[in-house]
């Protein structure tokens, strides 16, 4: 009997069928995996590390890992999955530089609807293309101040405020409950605010916060 070999091409090829194959030793199917989720982890890497090489480092070093612990996911969320195994990657990489991470984070001027209450606000004032040059302070200013995070709060902040992954997926990638992951990203947010109101003087006039908004 004639066997027809698996297309990875197809547009309805779905996700478990490339994980299941994966699973089994085929290499091509877990390229593909490799293929659907290298931005998104790389995105993450790199905003986490601030580097680019370093990104890259820890985007291969993730990939790896989960080749090797691929036939231990057990389903739920891949990409939670691998948020927490790069992650993982990225604070081994810290914890050996022994410092925090020095990386540039202006994407926050341009977080969705998950975002913290206060920078949204900022951010979307900011899209105005007759304040391009206010927008560049502006995130001038908070990657002056997310430098300033701890890497536990610097990561869920990526993760939900820049990547808009929910409380669930957030939970999943850094291994704790949804409590710890609300706690670390109100304390985050209201770290950034405070900041922001500390270096006032680097924010252009129209965003800068007053007193009674920090918490």
């Amino acid at each position: 009997m004639c066997h027809t070999a698996p297309r990875y091409d197809e547009p309805g090829m779905e996700e478990t069928a490339l994980i299941r194959q994966a699973k089994k030793g085929d290499l091509e199917a877990f390229n593909q995996l490799v293929l659907a989720h290298q931005a998104r982890v790389y995105n993450v890497a790199y905003r986490i590390m601030g580097e680019r090489d370093a990104a890259e480092d820890a985007t291969q070093e993730a990939f790896i890992s989960a080749y090797r612990k691929l036939r231990s996911f057990r389903g739920g969320s891949f990409r939670a999955w691998l948020m927490r195994i790069v992650t993982n990657a990225c604070y081994d990489e810290l914890r050996r530089r022994k410092r925090r991470p020095a990386g540039s984070l202006d994407a926050l001027v341009q977080v969705g609807e998950d975002s913290a209450g206060d920078l949204q606000v900022m951010a979307e004032a900011a899209q105005d293309p007759e304040a391009a040059a206010e927008q560049a302070e502006l995130a001038r200013a908070i990657q002056d101040c997310m430098n300033h995070l701890a890497p536990e709060f610097r990561i869920v902040a990526v993760l939900a405020d820049v990547q808009g992954y929910d409380y669930k997926e957030v939970a999943q990638a850094i291994g704790k409950p949804v409590g710890t992951v609300k706690s670390r990203l109100a304390r985050a947010r209201a770290r950034l605010r405070e900041c922001l109101q500390r270096h006032g003087e680097l924010l252009p006039a129209a965003f800068r916060l007053e007193s009674e908004t920090i918490p």
